[in-house]
């Protein structure tokens, strides 16, 4: 058997494109994944109209949602709530339409990467607290011997463009290294707008790292929209379909 599942990313409700979006509902309608995962950034701004927007959409789906939050997700124009409850918007999102998804072939397991304040500027890039990454290697541990292939999902990728360069996500090569020992076989994530899928070791343990693109407005590097389709068997097998949405699949 396997499961399926559409891989999105950097949605950007309030300069979302909407043509992109309708030809992911479309993929989705025909196609019927077991599953839709969005890493992150669901908003450009987490203003309340804009997750109303997300709402609308992610609801009307009609599949499990697993959502994971991202730099653009806690308020911009609140401070309060920004450093007092910076996921309560996302949050309310999250219940409101993250369906219940349990598969006989796959796992997935959170990394939170996003925080609401670090000591760099700007606040965009991961930051992987160690908290944070305790709670994932806690849940983890709980899977150990369990046959399914493991994806952690976290909004920021956890190693830099090339290795031995910079890393932007702060503890992201610890926390790569660790994950991958615990038993991880891919992590997928979102942030820098332009998909990839690059097999990549650290602590002589290798790992997938799979990038879906942006379904926004915000295009990088000439990177058109895009996203994955995820097919995943037991025992670490994962294949990886990128989507692009041109002016044909937008139609």
């Amino acid at each position: 058997m396997t499961t399926r599942l559409f891989h999105i990313s950097d949605v950007h409700f309030g300069v979302e494109d909407r043509a992109a979006l309708d030809a992911v509902a479309r993929a989705v309608a025909e196609e019927r994944p077991d599953a839709l995962v969005c890493t992150g950034d669901l908003t450009q701004r987490a203003k309340h109209s804009e997750y109303a927007r997300a709402q609308e959409w992610f609801a009307s789906l009609g599949v499990p949602v697993v959502l994971e939050p991202g730099n653009h997700d806690m308020p911009y124009y609140n401070p309060w709530e920004r450093f007092a409850d910076p996921f309560r918007r996302y949050n309310r999102l999250r219940a409101a339409v993250e369906g219940s998804f349990a598969s006989d072939d796959v796992v997935l397991v959170p990394l939170l990467t996003t925080v609401s304040a670090q000591t760099r500027f700007p606040w965009s890039d991961g930051v992987i607290k160690p908290a944070a990454l305790a709670d994932t290697l806690a849940r983890l541990a709980a899977l150990q011997g369990d046959p399914r292939t493991i994806i952690v999902t976290a909004h920021h990728p956890l190693l830099g463009k090339e290795d031995g360069g910079a890393n932007p996500t702060i503890g992201g090569d610890a926390a790569f290294a660790a994950i991958a020992a615990a038993g991880a076989h891919a992590v997928m994530s979102g942030h820098v707008h332009v998909p990839f899928d690059e097999l990549r070791t650290r602590g002589g343990k290798a790992m997938r790292m799979i990038g879906a693109g942006t379904l926004s407005t915000r295009l990088r590097h000439g990177a058109p929209a895009s996203w994955r389709v995820i097919t995943c068997e037991r025992g670490g097998v994962v294949s990886s379909e990128l989507r692009l949405v041109t002016a044909a699949a937008a139609a």
